[in-house]
């Protein structure tokens, strides 16, 4: 348009020139306000938005793999559990994914059934810690995974500790299981039950009588 403008310079003259220019100025301002009144209340409405909203909003807890309760029930329902079993055992848990995994963990790597590792699973605190000591003693087990290593497991109020007491006392003692868990799960009902000592009794200070022989006067001074 510049070029235009100059090549057509001896025909219109240099005020013809600046007069186009000034308009092609005046409407290119015209253009960006326009522009910017459009474009100015969307950025404003979409930084509102990215303020208020919370964090969370932008994650949904019922999507598939979000929602703890229904990744407890599939988790389940692939091990064997009857549907209504697993409905009641998923509702009445305070970490439902965690009480699924712990049962698949014990039946996957110990091969005790599901149905059997459920009930320990949801009443323990650490459902994953109970997990850890079932299969860390029922793994290293020659023999055939004795049942009872979840009651074992359960009354512990350490379990990881007392799967380490176990299977660090069959590797120096030969022990069998239950004889290494009734020894570590009794050593460690001694130390709950310990109740501290109270603090010795302070004998009393007799008094002390007054030596014979010396008994204090007092002159007094009549006042006048």
């Amino acid at each position: 348009m510049l070029f235009g403008c100059f090549s057509k310079f001896k025909y219109f003259g240099s005020v013809g020139c600046e007069t186009k220019m000034l308009s092609m100025q005046r409407f290119d301002f015209k253009l960006f306000k326009i522009t910017a009144k459009l474009t100015l209340p969307a950025l404003a409405i979409t930084s509102i938005l990215g303020i208020t909203l919370p964090s969370n909003a932008i994650s949904n807890p019922f999507r598939r793999n979000q929602n703890d309760y229904r990744v407890c029930a599939a988790r389940l329902l692939s091990v064997g559990i009857p549907a209504e079993t697993a409905g009641n055992a998923c509702a009445a848990a305070l970490r439902p994914k965690e009480v699924s995994s712990c049962v698949g963990q014990i039946q996957r790597r110990s091969q005790i059934p599901a149905t059997d590792s459920l009930p320990f699973c949801g009443q323990a605190r650490r459902p994953n810690d109970l997990a850890t000591c079932v299969v860390g003693i029922g793994t290293r087990s020659a023999e055939t995974v004795n049942p009872a290593i979840l009651s074992y497991c359960n009354r512990s109020l350490l379990p990881v500790k007392f799967a380490q007491c176990v299977v660090g006392l069959r590797s120096e003692i030969d022990f069998s299981p239950t004889q290494a868990m009734e020894n570590c799960i009794s050593a460690s009902d001694r130390i709950s039950n310990v109740v501290p000592l109270s603090n010795p009794a302070v004998p009393a200070v007799p008094p002390v009588p007054p030596s014979e022989g010396f008994s204090p006067t007092f002159e007094t001074t009549p006042m006048r």
